[in-house]
């Protein structure tokens, strides 16, 4: 069968997605969710994965060693807005929210996370006065993400230059604090030090023992994630980078092997890499079946986890 996954474009990346297509059971696929599993929307809390995100990793995650979404938002904020919780096929599934200071785990559907920071809780209070003493531009608003805050620009009436006039102050507040500021696409984020998407993803695929690992994301924030792989691949692990496709960061696409059209490319990716495992685990058993019969009296035999239907010369069907 003539496989329709996309081509990395870099030898890294196509030895990188052999590794995980020759031993899926020892692979690690990591995603970002805004951005990447759900579209940017001007009210993050209107952020919903795409329709079909959850099936594609249904289908994908019964093959793999794991697969674990790694985000800035509050691990229980991404399990509902992606409708992560009690889905057959996703029983292991881990949320890493807020950088790897919360963890999900659909296996006990709870989160655990460390004490929070205490610089958070003053900077949250502080940060109102400070945008108005700062010339607050109009549309710029305030989210509340419990272990960190952050400042949207993107409702602005001149969204970039927001982001730009306000990322060296919102810095120097974060450093006074103890934070430090994480730039995204047209949002800044004032968060504890520490951990960042690429700590936490190296700390995942080795508690995973993993064989190799795919990372998939949209934004500034995930460029940690990406180092990590290189430096996972310096070490000898097979990975593959995948960009969600943007033209807000560039600084993503170039270092990916792969870049696909936003949330909805990196769906049609997870479910044309599911039905490539399960064909090649398809192909794999039936090496080990043997069918007697004869174009005259058909034998049907049925094999799972197959998920085609296959026509011998001998006239027998294998399903």
């Amino acid at each position: 069968m003539v496989s329709s996954l996309p081509h990395p474009a870099t030898p890294a990346g196509r030895d990188g997605l052999d590794a995980l297509l020759a031993r899926p059971s020892e692979a690690v696929v990591a995603l970002d969710f805004d951005g990447t599993l759900a579209e940017i929307v001007p009210d993050p809390e209107r952020a919903r994965a795409h329709p079909g995100a959850v099936p594609a990793l249904a289908a994908l995650a019964p093959h793999l060693a794991a697969v674990v979404i790694v985000t800035g938002r509050p691990a229980g904020v991404a399990v509902r807005h992606g409708g992560l919780a009690g889905v057959p096929g996703l029983d292991h599934l881990t949320v890493l929210g807020h950088y790897g200071a919360e963890r999900w785990d659909a296996a006990t559907g709870t989160v655990t996370a460390a004490a929070p920071h205490p610089g958070v809780a003053t900077v949250r209070a502080e940060l109102p006065g400070f945008l108005d003493r700062h010339g607050a531009w109009p549309g710029v608003w305030i989210e509340e993400k419990g272990r960190a805050v952050a400042v949207h620009t993107r409702r602005a009436q001149d969204p970039q230059g927001a982001f730009e006039a306000l990322k060296d102050p919102l810095g120097g507040l974060a450093a006074a604090h103890g934070l430090v500021l994480e730039p995204g696409r047209l949002v800044l984020e004032l968060r504890p030090p520490g951990m960042d998407k690429g700590v936490a993803l190296a700390e995942f695929v080795r508690e995973k023992g993993a064989g190799s690992v795919l990372y998939a994301g949209d934004d500034l924030g995930d460029l940690p994630a990406f180092a990590a792989v290189e430096k996972l691949r310096g070490d000898g692990l097979p990975g593959l980078l995948v960009c969600s496709g943007s033209t807000e960061v560039p600084e993503l696409a170039e270092r990916a092997d792969l870049a696909v059209d936003g949330p909805a490319g990196v769906v049609a990716f997870l479910g044309e890499l599911a039905r490539a495992v399960r064909v090649d685990q398809c192909a794999a058993g039936l090496a080990t079946v043997i069918v007697r019969s004869s174009p005259a009296s058909p034998v049907t035999v049925t094999f799972t986890p197959c998920p085609a239907t296959l026509t011998l010369a001998c006239g027998a069907e294998v399903s």
